[in-house]
C-alpha cells in the first residue's frame, strides 16, 4: 500500500545529520513524487540527502498561497497507481503552519495512510526550551501588521498568558524581528516572559527567556535571523 509521507527538512543550513535520523533515508528513496512549498528548495534538500539522487527522474508539485486548491486532488493521484508521495515544506515539519495541512486532510478523506516522521520543529524546540508552560500553549503565526491592531494583540495574548496560564507562541518575517520586539516592550508588562528563540539547531542558535524589564535594558542582535517568540509567565 503506498503511503503519504510528511518529510522534514533542516531548519536553515543545519547539519542533516544531527536533526534528520539516518532511517529517513531509505524512505525519501523510495519515493518519486513530492508535493513542495519551493521546487529549488525541496531539489537542494534531497541533493543533501543523497548526492548521487537522480533529481531530474523526480516529479515535483508546488503548494503554497499562490496553488489552486482545486489541484490538490490530482496531487495524489499517483497513490492509486502504488507510488509512495512525499511532502516536504520550508517551515520544518509538514502540516505544522504549512499548506501541506490541506493535502493531509483530502488524504484522510480518501483513506490514504499518512505517515509522519521524526524532525526539527521550530515551534516545538522553542516551547521545549523557553521554560514556560508547556502544558497549555498556542501557536498564533503572525501578528497584524499595523501597529495598533499589532498592539491590541499583543495586549490580547498577554491577557491569555495571566487568565488561562497559556503560553503564547509566535513568528514575525525576520527583516521585521527588531521592530515586533519593540513593539513587545512597549506593550507588555515589566514582569512578563518573553523568551527569544533564533537560529534554531545552527551553530549560531541563541535561546533566551527573561523579563520584559531585563530585555529593555540589552535587545539581542535579531534582525534578519528566523526567529520564535514566547510569551508566559
Amino acid at each position: 500500500m503506498a503511503h503519504l509521507y510528511l518529510i522534514p527538512i533542516t531548519l536553515g543550513d543545519s547539519d542533516l545529520d544531527t536533526v534528520i535520523p539516518a532511517t529517513h533515508r531509505d524512505i525519501i528513496h523510495s519515493i518519486s513524487h513530492f508535493i513542495v512549498e519551493n521546487v529549488r528548495t525541496a531539489r537542494r534538500f534531497l541533493k543533501k540527502v543523497d548526492r548521487e539522487i537522480d533529481i531530474d527522474s523526480l516529479h515535483f508539485y508546488e503548494l503554497n498561497k499562490h496553488t489552486d486548491k482545486k489541484q490538490l486532488h490530482s496531487y495524489l493521484e499517483p497513490i492509486t497507481k502504488g507510488l509512495h508521495i512525499g511532502i516536504m515544506s520550508e517551515a520544518g515539519c509538514p502540516g505544522v503552519a504549512d499548506p501541506g495541512a490541506d493535502v493531509v486532510r483530502i488524504a484522510h478523506e480518501k483513506n490514504i495512510q499518512v505517515v509522519p516522521l521524526v524532525g526539527p520543529s521550530s515551534i516545538l524546540l522553542a516551547m521545549m526550551a523557553s521554560g514556560m508552560n508547556g502544558q497549555n500553549f498556542a501557536f498564533n503565526g503572525y501578528l497584524p501588521i499595523k501597529k495598533n491592531e499589532k498592539a491590541q494583540q499583543i495586549k490580547l495574548l498577554e491577557k491569555r498568558i495571566y487568565t488561562e496560564n497559556q503560553s503564547q507562541l509566535f513568528i514575525e518575517a525576520p527583516y521585521r524581528n527588531l521592530q515586533l520586539l519593540d513593539d513587545l516592550l512597549q506593550n507588555c508588562q515589566p514582569q512578563t516572559k518573553l523568551c527569544i528563540a533564533c537560529d534554531l539547531t545552527l551553530e549560531t542558535e541563541f535561546i533566551r527567556t527573561q523579563s520584559i524589564a531585563a530585555w529593555k535594558k540589552s535587545k539581542p542582535d535579531i534582525q534578519k535571523r528566523p526567529a520564535i517568540f514566547v510569551l508566559g509567565q
